[in-house]
């Protein structure tokens, strides 16, 4: 039985671990972290290097495990993979492949006997023109569109995934309606991290972040859907700021995951980092186990500690709820700890005790 949220241990285990099983993909995105390429990296891991580490995640049981990319699809042994990961070692798999041909001529129902629970797609644009020029390829929009219908008919959960930056802001309100209309489990909103192809000239401003992520939370309260934040870990203190406001207990208890606390992603090459958007190795599981690597590094115990966060992070009542992402900080200020600048919030001038 897993355990309950407000009970887990980020110390012994991640709530969520990545792995880029390779970092081959068709798309040339703009905000990419992983700069994909056209070609399977030769150094990537193996399948028989891809079932110990499926063998070492199991070990470690984090509730959510995601084969991400570059485009996973892109590999040969993918169901095998998913197949082993799922049924041989009863981990919750998600997929999260990109908008391809490729993925559209995919049989989805193989997917979901392979033991794909969820799906993660990706819509950065409202509309054709703002997507395709984001995801660096015609048609990728008609064919996300398309991979929707062919998941609700194999009966696989979605989640889709929008990546917030200045030049999709104004679409934000066709989004929801979008989402409406395509109905996901979940919408989840990634807060653009200046790393991979995406620059600073990218970042919006942090008062518009601070009305998007209030709008955010409205729309939550009637939506048929579940929404969450990729660092955007403010939207946070801003569920409990109204939630308290409106005299109401928060519907779902926050984790406080970020960076390293709670999240864990594996490279291609087996480096694991805090996060796909924090490219730091902590380790490598060719050399490591993954266990030591996640609980014992300097790196993720130290990301783990909220006392470290400096700035008016450091000084934030929120900042174990909240935390501020650190892969942001480390991209703007080239400093992991230091305050998120995408966060318009002014904490108490004394520092607060959590």
């Amino acid at each position: 039985m897993r355990p309950p949220h407000a009970a887990f241990d980020f110390n012994e285990r991640p709530f969520i671990l990545f792995w880029e099983i390779t970092r081959a993909c068709a798309l040339a995105c703009r905000h990419c972290r992983a700069t994909a390429q056209k070609r399977r990296d030769p150094e990537e891991l193996n399948t028989a290097e891809a079932r110990a580490l499926i063998d070492e995640v199991a070990a470690l049981a984090p509730p959510m495990f995601v084969l991400t990319g570059g485009d996973p699809l892109m590999r040969p042994d993918l169901m095998e993979l998913v197949s082993y990961s799922a049924h041989t070692r009863g981990l919750r798999t998600s997929l999260s492949p990109s908008g391809t041909a490729r993925l559209n001529r995919t049989n989805f129902h193989e997917l979901k006997r392979a033991g794909v629970e969820r799906l993660s797609l990706s819509l950065d644009g409202a509309t054709r023109a703002t997507h395709d020029t984001f995801r660096g390829v015609p048609d990728t929009f008609d064919r996300t569109l398309r991979a929707v219908e062919q998941a609700h008919e194999a009966g696989i959960p979605l989640q889709i995934n929008t990546t917030i930056h200045r030049g999709n802001l104004h679409e934000f309100e066709a989004f929801s309606t979008l989402m409406h209309q395509l109905k996901p489990a979940m919408w989840s909103l990634f807060l653009i991290v200046p790393t991979g192809r995406a620059t600073l000239d990218d970042l919006p401003d942090r008062d518009e972040i601070e009305r998007i992520l209030t709008r955010l939370h409205e729309i939550s309260l009637t939506a048929p859907f579940e929404v969450k934040t990729t660092e955007g870990h403010h939207y946070r203190r801003i569920v409990v700021q109204r939630e308290r406001s409106a005299g109401r207990m928060t519907r779902r208890a926050p984790l406080g995951i970020r960076d390293g606390r709670g999240v864990a992603f594996i490279s291609h090459t087996g480096e694991v980092s805090p996060s796909g958007f924090l490219p730091l190795s902590a380790g490598n599981v060719r050399q490591q186990r993954l266990r030591d690597i996640y609980r014992h590094s300097p790196l993720f115990s130290n990301l783990r500690d909220s006392d470290r966060l400096q700035g008016k992070c450091g000084r934030c009542e929120f900042r174990s709820l909240c935390g501020g992402s650190r892969a942001r900080s480390l991209a703007v200020h080239g400093d992991m700890f230091a305050e998120d600048p995408l966060c318009s919030y002014i904490p108490p001038e004394k520092k607060i005790a959590s």
